[in-house]
């Protein structure tokens, strides 16, 4: 008779894998809050599919974000608690008393007057680790190197714009560090009111998501700027609403060089321009847009019955031939 096989202890019929059944988000991400405004913010990278989900955020509340072996329930149950009142130090030892788990865990969480609490189990993958900040914290686990959080608390403390920019900043610095070793898949970014509107989805400064890119963090960039775009769009129309067309123009004209070529921002800057009056600039500003596609001229057309455009409607066709060239 032959050896006899040996077998693997997983081919055991009691055996049990000590790893967890949660998905691998494996990754570096930065909360954060902003003293002057109040702002709540979370930035995430990681090499795995929709990673976003791991943060979150809400006016006035706090931020969570949970990752490594992740259990998503960290994120809500986390807010839950810190709406009761419960600062960011009770709630986080409140779930991982709960949790047999914890030891692959990594979560961290900031409460509304600024307290940070962090957890990095000891079975999480490494390089792994944390450090807390005033008034933020960076984590990080699965990289290929342990200058990587490090890094992201100096970059973060040492970069200068507002909330969104100084994260982003963090996690530039995780990648020249190496980041995740496994490489890059998507990242994803939260920024939520200091005060809330009690309104959720009108407290949410940006909540932007690269799901899966061979470049996540320069297509995040560029994403935020598509919403600062589209933040500069409203404050422009709000302002030519009230008359203030100094703001408009200068709003439209930030919201043109965030999004060069898109085309919305001066189609419905002109729109207000012609709603205002100023119907030769107007017409200007459409033949631009229309050279592009001539549907938009059809959509200015049908704008004048629900009074998006003040005008009378031979005004209107008058300007639009003219834009098209046919007058």
């Amino acid at each position: 008779m032959g050896p006899r096989a040996q077998r693997s202890k997983m081919d055991h019929p009691n055996y049990q894998s000590k790893l967890p059944r949660s998905p691998l988000a494996h990754t570096y991400s930065i909360i954060a809050r902003d003293p002057a405004t109040g702002e709540f913010g979370a930035a995430v990278q990681s090499h795995w599919f929709s990673v976003g989900g791991v943060i979150w955020a809400e006016s006035e509340v706090g931020v969570v974000a949970t990752q490594a072996f992740v259990d998503p329930a960290y994120g809500p149950l986390g807010l839950d608690l810190m709406r009761a009142g419960k600062s960011a130090s009770d709630a986080l030892a409140g779930l991982l008393c709960s949790d047999v788990d914890r030891e692959v865990r990594q979560v961290a969480m900031l409460d509304a007057k600024g307290i940070v609490a962090v957890h990095t189990g000891e079975r999480t993958i490494a390089e792994a680790g944390h450090i807390v900040g005033d008034n933020f914290t960076v984590q990080a686990n699965m990289m290929l190197n342990a200058t990587v959080w490090p890094a992201m608390a100096r970059a973060f403390e040492a970069s200068k714009g507002d909330l969104a920019s100084r994260m982003l900043a963090a996690l530039d610095a995780a990648e020249v560090e190496g980041g995740d070793i496994r490489g890059r898949q998507s990242a994803a970014i939260v920024v939520v009111r200091g005060k809330s509107t009690k309104r959720p989805w009108a407290d949410k400064v940006f909540d932007v998501r690269v799901d899966d890119h061979q470049q996540p963090l320069a297509e995040l960039r560029r994403v935020v700027d598509v919403q600062r775009a589209y933040t500069s769009k409203a404050i422009a129309d709000r302002a030519i609403a009230k008359g203030d067309l100094a703001t408009g123009d200068r709003e439209y004209a930030n919201a043109e060089r965030l999004a060069p070529g898109n085309p919305e921002f001066p189609f419905w800057h002109a729109v207000g321009v012609l709603s205002a009056g100023r119907i030769e600039e107007a017409t200007t500003m459409f033949r631009r847009v229309f050279a592009q596609d001539r549907r938009w001229a059809t959509l200015a057309l049908r704008l004048v019955k629900p009074g998006i455009i003040a005008l009378d409607e031979t005004v209107v066709e008058e300007v639009i031939a003219k834009a098209l060239g046919e007058k």
